[in-house]
């Protein structure tokens, strides 16, 4: 699904330089490319407090535990996702509370949140899937009346730009109170391992997010709070340092990609082209297609017998997970989690395999 090979091809002086760097000054655990990273990326996203931990789940239970919520709290997330969130909710003793999404843009739909929220609800939880933010302003006005925590969940859009009404501009993930990432490999921005942040722009989370990352100590062996040991790898802190330059050219360099997909596959009746936010620019994490009519179990194996990977993200909702189990009925994530194929997009496509992959997609429908 991402070429990462090539990727690395592409930047392997640079790379090589910066992990060997690393293995000459032994510095593995919290070595000086961590700050320089955490220094740069607070640049890029225009957040005050940048914290690197392990992994992108690891930012979410981080998050989570630095708002202090009474056993019970509920979080308000989108029941179409990736399990993260409501996996260290339920960790937490706090409750996932889902809530349908947008059938064009598999955003959270603004306009069922308020009818979801109690005198226990905390928090307010948008997921950017597949590249683009959610409503961002509606969620902060519905926030902000109800006095409710917002936490972005950005390991799908980093990169990504919202404008509000009035012309402002900030990245995905610094526009609540806490945004989080990842940086697993197929990211926009990946490292060659686990890895995460945290980001916030006020003072008082972010030196609580810092101390529970690091066991609940500011200064080392005194402890103020229960934390957790969350660190991100000084190697991988290395090779993000390079990669986070390329950023920008890597998301235009996907959204090039999903255009010839967009255009190819217009107006075609059995193929639903991803919609884009009017309010923020896509980086296309992952290209999702809705399929009308279509055996989509064959249409994957078909595909993959010349060679083209599809995956299915997602194909259960969260609420009806084992694990996560809820009896409620989304409509539009039910819907989805029947009839989304995602197909291949990434940094460093060919023309000639960008052309393959249409050429292949549209031939199904021609048998």
């Amino acid at each position: 699904m991402v070429d990462l090979a090539s990727q690395y091809a592409r930047l392997k002086p640079e790379i090589d330089a910066s992990i060997q760097q690393v293995l000459d000054k032994a510095a593995y655990i919290n070595g000086p490319d961590v700050k320089a990273f955490a220094n740069d990326l607070s640049q890029y996203l225009g957040a005050k407090h940048v914290i690197p931990c392990a992994n992108g789940t690891d930012a979410l239970q981080i998050a989570l535990m630095a708002l202090d919520l009474p056993i019970g709290s509920e979080v308000i997330t989108p029941g179409f996702s990736y399990i993260a969130l409501a996996e260290v909710c339920l960790l937490l003793h706090l409750k996932p509370v889902y809530c349908d999404v947008n059938l064009d843009t598999f955003t959270v739909d603004v306009n069922q949140i308020e009818a979801l929220i109690t005198p226990q609800t905390k928090v307010i939880a948008p997921v950017h899937l597949y590249g683009q933010c959610a409503d961002m302003e509606a969620i902060m006005a519905i926030a902000q009346k109800h006095h409710l925590y917002v936490i972005e969940d950005n390991a799908q859009s980093i990169g990504a730009d919202y404008t509000f009404s009035n012309g402002k501009v900030m990245k995905s993930g610094t526009i609540g109170d806490i945004g989080t990432t990842s940086f697993f490999p197929s990211k926009n921005l990946g490292c060659y391992g686990d890895g995460g942040a945290i980001y916030t722009n006020n003072d008082a989370l972010g030196e609580k997010l810092k101390m529970i990352a690091n066991h609940g100590q500011k200064v080392k062996y005194i402890h103020d709070v229960v934390g957790v040991n969350s660190r991100l790898d000084t190697l991988q802190a290395a090779i993000l340092k390079v990669k986070l330059q390329y950023l920008d050219e890597f998301n235009k360099e996907r959204r090039n990609v999903a255009n010839q997909y967009d255009a190819a596959f217009a107006n075609h009746p059995n193929i639903k082209a991803p919609s884009r936010n009017s309010s923020s620019t896509h980086v296309f994490h992952q290209y999702t297609l809705q399929m009308c009519d279509v055996d989509i179990p064959h249409f994957r194996d078909t595909l993959q017998k010349v060679g083209i990977p599809t995956m299915i993200y997602y194909p259960l909702p969260l609420y009806k997970q084992t694990a996560y189990l809820q009896d409620i009925q989304l409509p539009h994530s039910e819907v989805l989690s029947t009839c989304v194929v995602s197909l291949p997009i990434g940094t460093d496509m060919e023309q000639e395999q960008i052309e393959f992959i249409i050429e292949n997609v549209l031939k199904y429908f021609k048998k």
